[in-house]
């Protein structure tokens, strides 16, 4: 199938009522991608298995991009990105009314946006928030290792990096914006109307439509293996590990999470991946149902190939690169043998071959498990400690985002690593 351009949104040239082929990634390997969904499916209570209808729909929804955004990202490209891009930032710091000769498009995209979605619940919201900054320093950490180390298995998301020569570079820069991304979300009132967290989800879902239009019209972008760039597929991908996945991993750590916790952080991410553009009947409210989405969203995805292994070891130097007050060198070996371990802890043995890491025993997790659900337990039994401990685990989430943020020009002692890293 190929795909066309027209009026600033990718569409499908076949006509409506004529069968649309899938794309060859989907379930390209089951194999090997139901390998490594194994752990995930000892965790699901119900059947997660597909029907055929289920696995015919998703994999069409390879095919589909998002629309809203799409029409404004042609805009943007066709205008210039810079004076277009000032105009987007006016638009949600000050409302697009403010601005008389704002596109269609522009109109369009911030009035669906500011719309309120009949299901959502401000009281989940600030719950789902609250409880995330709780997670302190390690809710970030075991996002990290469990949803972006991990989630560079599924191959075909990686070629996006590939066509737009992020690979080799930038893996600092992704991890930092990020975490600057997340924290916003997280913040109570975070994703009210023009709040940062808000306005940095919808910036992202416009570089999103940026980027996947500008691959769409490069003859190098296979769409007959990999549907359309940054598909629905991928999207829903993303928003679960977000939710899901982070929630799995606080609970393999250790941290106890009640129902009414899990369903507000579930809450909280289904309006951002709302506002990111993920269709409403990929996502869900509850997590026992997300993990059944995402157990099926991961057998359908590419195995590992090298990509996979280039991003891995990336990833897995970064700690050498932040910038430390004191003890430089043992402070970033410590820190990269803590997020190894806690990556071998998430995918096991084979996840760690997949991605090019080397053996790790997962030691930080061992240590941590205990500590943790006793502290999580105490938060139970004495609810007063809650509002000062989760001050505390915010101000660790910050210093740790600014321990990411403030990566050092390589040093000597690092030169090695960052030639290995540019040869990879």
């Amino acid at each position: 199938m190929s795909a066309q351009v027209a009026g600033g949104a990718v569409e499908g040239v076949l006509r409506e009522g004529e069968p649309v082929s899938v794309p060859t990634r989907h379930g390209a390997d089951l194999a090997a991608s139901r390998a490594m969904a194994a752990r995930l499916r000892l965790m699901i209570k119900a059947d997660p298995e597909p029907s055929e209808q289920d696995w015919a729909e998703l994999g069409q929804a390879l095919w589909r991009g998002d629309p809203l955004a799409d029409e404004l990202a042609g805009w943007l490209i066709d205008q210039g990105m810079g004076a277009a891009w000032v105009m987007v930032e006016q638009a949600l710091s000050h409302g697009v009314d403010a601005i008389p000769d704002a596109p269609q498009a522009l109109r369009t995209f911030i009035h669906a946006t500011q719309a309120v979605p009949p299901w959502l619940d401000q009281r989940k919201l600030a719950r789902g928030a609250r409880f995330l900054q709780s997670t302190g320093f390690h809710g970030m950490m075991v996002l990290r290792d469990a949803g972006l180390m991990a989630g560079y298995q599924a191959s075909a998301i990686n070629q996006t990096l590939v066509m737009t020569g992020a690979l080799h570079s930038g893996t600092h820069r992704r991890v930092a914006e990020t975490g600057t991304w997340w924290l916003a979300c997280t913040e109570v009132g975070g994703m009210a109307s023009h709040a940062e967290g808000f306005k940095l989800t919808l910036k992202v879902r416009l570089m999103h439509a940026v980027v996947r239009l500008r691959l769409s019209r490069q003859p190098q972008w296979d769409m007959g293996k990999l549907g359309l760039p940054i598909n629905q597929v991928d999207m829903q991908a993303t928003y679960l590990a977000f939710s899901v996945v982070q929630l799995l991993a606080l609970r393999m750590t250790g941290v106890l999470v009640s129902q009414r916790e899990s369903d507000g952080v579930m809450h909280l991410w289904r309006y951002i991946g709302w506002l990111m553009g993920v269709e409403d009947q990929l996502m869900c409210e509850d997590e026992s149902q997300g993990r059944v989405l995402f157990y099926r969203n991961l057998i359908s995805q590419a195995p590992a190939d090298d990509t996979s292994v280039v991003l891995g070891r990336a990833l897995m130097d970064e700690p050498l690169f932040r910038r430390y007050r004191w003890a430089v060198r043992l402070q970033g070996r410590f820190n990269r043998a803590r997020h190894l371990s806690l990556v071998r802890w998430f995918i096991g043995p084979e996840g760690m071959r997949n991605l090019g890491l080397p053996p790790t025993l997962p030691w930080y997790p061992l240590l941590l498990i205990g500590p943790m659900a006793l502290r999580s337990g105490l938060l139970r039994v004495l609810p007063w400690l809650r509002s000062a401990w989760r001050m505390l685990a915010r101000r660790q989430q910050t210093f740790y985002q600014r321990a990411l943020a403030a990566h050092d020009v390589p040093r000597p002692h690092l030169a090695a690593v960052a030639g290995k890293q540019a040869r990879l």
